[in-house]
């Protein structure tokens, strides 16, 4: 059952503790809950270190210092580097570090968390084994430089334990003797068990989910050059890091849901961050190059369908052969309304070329009839 498992090859410390943390969860916290009862403050500060946490990995780990997609100032940065310690996901140094692998070897061997390995290598697995010698921090030269950074980086274990458990548990114990709902040690332990063991496998598997699940399922409007997918259910456990497809084509954006219906809490609070002059130089990709990556990814789509339509006529497929028809439909109403976007575009002057928006829109408009006309074509036919 277990002879390929490289049991040689075990991150023990790292796999005990995902497993344990885990285990406790499952079985402590229920039992917690079961003898002592159900208690608002205690899940009061499990939310706020489950925000607290999770944002400092969302917006600090990953926007600000893997990206470098906005500028902030000293308080922020230490916010982030405690809480980011407290997530027990190691140091901004070595996660960004990994981060930046990834994006430069996205689906290769060479990608930390390549997909291509499964949903559990992905997910979890690379942190468990170590395949491969640790590679040298050679990419993240400018994070070197960086003081609150290297003294994380240094004392980023100690700051884990003090931060995610020592806390929270004081807090459990410090309101039980405060208003005596609960005796002094099942207010410890409830604080421990809940904003702090319970908090770190929510955060950490939310974060996980990206690697694998983001990777797996959803949508990739803007490039099927990888294998990332937006998805709005895991924007939802991630502060907005769900929108991965967008965010592999644009890393440097400081947003990762740029529609307006996109649920992205990062972006927003590094927004009202700059507001009060915690934050600057918020890095946005201008809005006519999102919309034609959208542009050419909806082309290949509309030539892998008329491509499919002309297989499916020669073979008679009439079911398929009305699908076919419904989805060119569908792209061409997307493919009129990105024709409006950038017109819109082009009015606003967004650093782009009058020429090149002009040869994209004639090219928009010269494929319209065409589809258009294949497709009433091929309706008449059926």
């Amino acid at each position: 059952m277990f002879k390929n498992i490289p049991f040689n090859r075990v991150e023990w410390v790292t796999s005990t503790f995902l497993i344990t943390t885990a285990l406790l969860t499952c079985t402590a916290v229920p039992w917690y809950f079961w003898t002592f009862g159900w208690d608002w403050i205690i899940f009061s500060v499990f939310l706020f270190f489950y925000l607290a946490t999770g944002m400092s990995i969302t917006l600090g780990y990953h926007r600000l210092f893997s990206h470098q997609a906005f500028k902030a100032k000293w308080p922020v940065k230490l916010f982030v580097l405690l809480f980011g310690a407290a997530a027990f996901e190691n140091s901004a140094l070595w996660w960004s570090a990994e981060h930046r692998r990834h994006h430069k070897h996205v689906d290769t061997d060479d990608d930390p968390y390549d997909i291509s390995k499964g949903v559990f290598w992905a997910h979890m697995g690379w942190l468990m084994f170590k395949l491969k010698p640790e590679l040298p921090f050679d990419n993240v030269a400018d994070l070197k430089k960086d003081k609150l950074v290297m003294w994380q980086f240094k004392w980023v274990h100690l700051i884990s334990f003090v931060v995610s458990f020592g806390v929270p548990t004081l807090i459990g114990y410090l309101y039980a003797i405060g208003t005596g709902n609960l005796s002094p040690t099942a207010g410890a332990l409830g604080g421990l068990l809940i904003p702090g063991v319970a908090r770190v496998v929510m955060v950490q598997h939310a974060t996980f989910c990206i690697n694998s699940l983001c990777h797996m399922i959803g949508n990739r409007p803007y490039s099927t050059s990888h294998s990332a997918r937006d998805s709005w259910i895991a924007a939802i456990f991630t502060m907005g890091e769900g929108y991965h497809n967008y965010h592999h084509e644009f890393q440097w954006d400081y947003r990762n849901g740029v529609k307006p219906w996109q649920l992205d809490p990062s972006k927003w609070i590094i927004w009202i961050l700059s507001k009060f002059g915690l934050a600057s130089d918020l890095k946005r990709v201008p809005h006519e190059r999102i919309l034609l990556a959208e542009t050419k990814e909806i082309k290949r789509k509309v030539n892998a369908q008329l491509s499919k339509f002309q297989d499916l006529v020669s073979d008679s497929a009439n079911e398929m052969v009305e699908q076919t028809i419904s989805s060119l439909e569908h792209l061409l109403v997307r493919l009129n309304q990105i024709t409006g976007e950038l017109q819109t575009a082009a009015k606003e002057k967004i650093q782009m070329s009058k020429a090149n928006l002009n040869n994209m829109s004639r090219e928009i408009r010269a494929m319209t009839p065409q589809v258009e006309s294949f497709t009433k074509l091929s309706a008449s036919s059926l």
